[in-house]
């Protein structure tokens, strides 16, 4: 039997016109028995329902921050790196991948398009708008640990295992106005969304830390793209 083909968005173009992706996404979906299928946002989201004739499940991963006009703000002096192009691809991917059912699992950035494609919006600063109780991301832009607590019954507390998960966090920007059809599923110390999910989708989870940078080292983390695989095999 064939191994569930699972899309992952790729990084925005960058300065040397070429697009990437951190390697540890792929090897998640790689360790989980899945086949890791890069989805450029080259032609704006043109290409979208030829993706989704052929892939099983979908990881939308992090990176640089949304447009705020997408949510209707302006853009804050720390807001940077925004890419037009990746905002709308992965902006018609996310409605695309709603309408099909598709499995999908939303990584940090991910999550965040995930609550504005649904109506939500952002805090675009975070230390501005909710204060330093819990660093998301270290000085320097570097990194961060912190617990996330997660809520009973949820699918996310099932998969994990656990009531509380230390995850790898690197953000500045976090949900402000959730979505009419997304429910929290876990928060931060700052009571901070950390992570959500739609109950009338089959499978859609969105996490705001990183789980593939700690997975290979942290069997909760990566049993979050097992299950997702699992969920692309049906």
């Amino acid at each position: 039997m064939p191994k569930p083909l699972i899309g992952l968005t790729s990084y925005a173009r960058n300065e040397q016109n070429r697009y990437e992706l951190p390697a540890n996404y792929l090897e998640c979906v790689y360790r989980a028995g899945g086949t890791p299928v890069v989805l450029t946002p080259v032609g704006s989201g043109q290409s979208v329902p030829d993706w989704l004739d052929c892939l099983d499940g979908l990881v939308f991963t992090g990176g640089h921050d949304l447009d705020p006009a997408l949510y209707g703000e302006q853009r804050h002096p720390t807001t940077e790196q925004i890419s037009q192009e990746r905002d709308q691809s992965e902006m018609i991917l996310t409605h695309s991948a709603l309408e099909s059912g598709i499995p999908m699992l939303a990584i940090c950035r991910g999550l965040q398009i995930l609550n504005v494609a649904l109506d939500g919006t952002l805090h675009q600063h975070l230390p501005e708008s909710i204060g330093e109780l819990v660093a998301h991301r270290a000085s320097g832009d570097k990194p961060a640990r912190h617990s996330s607590y997660l809520v009973p019954g949820s699918r996310l507390h099932e998969i994990s295992g656990y009531n509380v998960t230390e995850g790898v966090s690197w953000h500045h920007q976090g949900i402000n106005t959730l979505a009419p059809r997304l429910t929290p599923v876990a928060y931060a110390d700052d009571c901070l969304i950390e992570a959500v999910e739609l109950k009338d989708h089959p499978w859609c989870i969105g996490v705001q830390w990183h789980p593939e940078m700690s997975a290979e080292s942290d069997p909760v983390q990566q049993r979050l793209f097992d299950a997702l695989v699992q969920a692309a095999s049906k």
